[in-house]
């Protein structure tokens, strides 16, 4: 017999006979999860390389990058130069290069249909260019400071129409981009100065959001309220998130289809709307402490190493500060500044509009709007830069077949995705292609193509007077014996240049092996001999080099020292041992191919506690051949 209470008559689950009670609920019924069909065959027509395979230079801190429907690759930077490139069978090649402004460059837009160009600048000038002839058409100046610009015309205008917002008002100039600049139309929906202004081609019409977050639509042709959307009041939609949330975005996107829209809040929160109704259809959360989260994370798959995490979180939190300075109730100055325009963020929606692109401390993230999935990062191993402004281009190769029939065959899909990065005078190129090996690399040039003289700040002051060493091996003599070391000349060309020149001037000569550590390395390179010495040819430190094949998988790898990511000077060690927690932190240079010995002659010297050798153990030369 069972023990216990008797279940009191109408409470609980309905038994068998003529018991009273409710009945058990049934089962809810799970809700499935959406998923998008053939992911995988939109996937294979986005980028995929975990590495860009090229970049390309500009004399300046990179500021925008746009792509033309036209194959067109348009790059400005914040000295006001623009350049023209042009997409061919693989990768781009430069068309054409304009000092367009005095000062730098405030916006840049290319119109819908890839014909024309509009940038504007802080000194209130507007270029207008024709993207396809890449030549300058049309010139004219405002008698206000311009924040930003957008073409604002559809298919059957009559003539192209630009419009540029004020920097400190909240009113929107529309002009004749073929005119004399004067006597615009003026439309002031906005209380609060615009920050962000993108065309919508389906319906022919421009989303426009201010510094309060306010979200306006306003029709190309009479600026009224657009045709074709789904709600009469914005109360009945999302559109006033931003505001209610007291943020602003720093960048704003619209999907080829039209549908979408995105922006990247200030609150360093990406949101993505429908068009139509004005409903958020996507929140995803990119605040710092969602990072620091995922670090705590033991099981997560995007933490990084704590060194390299930190130096990422720095690099967030100056953008912080960087970002503050748009808030006009933060920032002091009364006029734009370009180099904070050069720091912000960009998003960008695939062809499909299933897909959406935005650059994060992990690197590019592509994430699928259907099923909320995050389906890939690109350039996460690319730990020196941080990617911030973003544009796709989704194209096919055209193939080299003179046959026109089989030229289309061999057509296949060479999507690129074009991105700057903070503090760089570079843009960087995402593709379906990973970088060349070293030995597959028969041009002798590197992934980061020098298409530009140096600024005069920045040449090598010591060797000007110097024949640039082009060998790739030196033999480094020491008190105990020869080293001979294969240098990488391709891979890190800076560090390469850095050392040769040292050697050829005869800093090294008289260096003591100042650190040695058994089971690890020796290091050199210090003059002061206690290791907190020591210059580049600069006389500043440089950037470190880091590349997929240089790694401390070896014993007898040559590095630099350094204090930290960027530090680079004159020291460098040589280890006994593999090292693989050094690889993107130090960058490797070199390889021991003879004087094993010495290395582990110079290793067995006995040291104190602080790992200084009792006996000196000097460089006395080093020969380059």
């Amino acid at each position: 017999e069972e023990v216990g209470p008797a279940i009191p008559v109408g409470v609980g689950p309905a038994i068998p006979g003529d018991a009273v009670g409710p009945a058990i609920p049934p089962p809810k019924k799970k809700r499935r999860k959406k998923e998008l069909k053939f992911e995988q065959l939109y996937l294979d027509a986005l980028p995929s390389a975990q590495m860009y395979e090229f970049s390309y230079m500009h004399r300046d801190t990179l500021s925008h990058v746009r792509v033309a429907s036209t194959d067109y690759v348009i790059t400005g930077s914040v000295d006001g130069h623009v350049k023209f490139w042009k997409k061919k069978a693989e990768g781009i090649e430069f068309v054409k290069h304009y000092r367009a402004h005095k000062e730098g460059i405030c916006g840049l837009s290319v119109s819908s249909d890839g014909q024309y160009l509009a940038s504007v600048s802080t000194d209130r000038s507007v270029k207008i260019f024709d993207v396809i002839a890449f030549d300058l058409i049309n010139m004219f100046s405002v008698d206000f400071e311009p924040s930003c610009c957008v073409w604002a015309y559809g298919k059957g205008s009559s003539s192209p129409m630009l419009a540029i917002a004020s920097f400190t008002s909240g009113e929107v100039s529309i002009f004749d981009a073929k005119g004399d600049g004067k006597d615009p139309m003026s439309l002031s929906i906005h209380l609060h100065p615009v920050v962000c202004m993108e065309h919508n081609a389906v319906y022919n019409c421009v989303i426009s959001v201010d510094l309060k977050g306010v979200i306006e639509y306003w029709d190309c042709g009479d600026l009224s309220i657009p045709r074709g959307i789904a709600f009469e009041f914005k109360g009945d939609t999302d559109l006033f998130t931003l505001a209610m949330k007291k943020s602003f975005p720093l960048c704003l996107a619209v999907s080829k289809d039209g549908e979408k829209f995105a922006v990247f809040g200030r609150d360093r929160m990406v949101r993505v709307f429908s068009f139509r109704n004005g409903k958020m259809i996507r929140s995803i959360n990119e605040t710092l402490d969602t990072y620091h989260e995922i670090q705590a994370s033991e099981s997560s798959q995007f933490k990084l190493e704590s060194f390299d995490f930190g130096r990422r979180m720095a690099i967030e939190k100056e953008l912080d500060k960087i970002w503050a300075g748009l808030d006009r109730s933060e920032r002091k100055k009364e006029h734009i500044d370009v180099s904070v325009l050069a720091s912000l963020p960009g998003v960008a929606f695939d062809a499909t509009g299933n897909f959406l692109f935005y650059p994060s401390l992990l690197g590019i993230k592509v994430v699928n709007l259907v099923s909320n999935k995050l389906s890939r990062v690109l350039g996460k191993v690319e730990n020196t830069e941080r990617f911030l402004g973003i544009s796709l281009y989704q194209g096919r190769t055209q193939g080299t077949l003179t046959n026109t029939e089989d030229l289309k065959a061999e057509a296949v899909d060479d999507p690129h995705l074009f991105c700057t990065a903070y503090k760089r005078s570079r843009f960087y190129m995402f593709t379906k292609r990973e970088p060349l090996e070293p030995e597959d690399n028969v041009y002798g040039v590197g992934r980061d193509i020098f298409n530009e003289r140096p600024p005069a700040d920045g040449r090598n002051k010591a060797a000007a007077s110097l024949n640039i060493h082009t060998g790739n091996v030196a033999v480094i003599h020491t008190t105990l014996g020869d080293i001979t070391i294969k240098l990488f000349t391709r891979e890190c060309p800076k560090t390469f240049q850095n050392f040769t020149t040292h050697a050829q001037n005869g800093f090294y000569n008289g260096h003591l092996f100042h650190r040695i550590i058994k089971g690890f390395m020796i290091q050199t390179g210090d003059p002061k001999g206690d290791g907190t010495g020591g210059t580049s040819i600069w006389g500043d430190d440089f950037e470190d080099e880091f590349h997929r094949d240089l790694r401390h998988d070896r014993p007898f790898t040559v590095s630099m020292a350094n204090a930290g990511p960027n530090t680079n000077g004159s020291q460098f060690f040589i280890t006994t041992v593999p090292c693989p927690r050094l690889d993107n932190k130090h960058t490797v240079f070199g390889r021991v191919t003879a004087g094993m010995e010495t290395v582990m002659d110079i290793e067995k010297v006995s040291t104190d506690k602080f790992d200084k050798p009792y006996k000196d153990v000097r460089i006395v030369s080093i020969t380059l051949k």
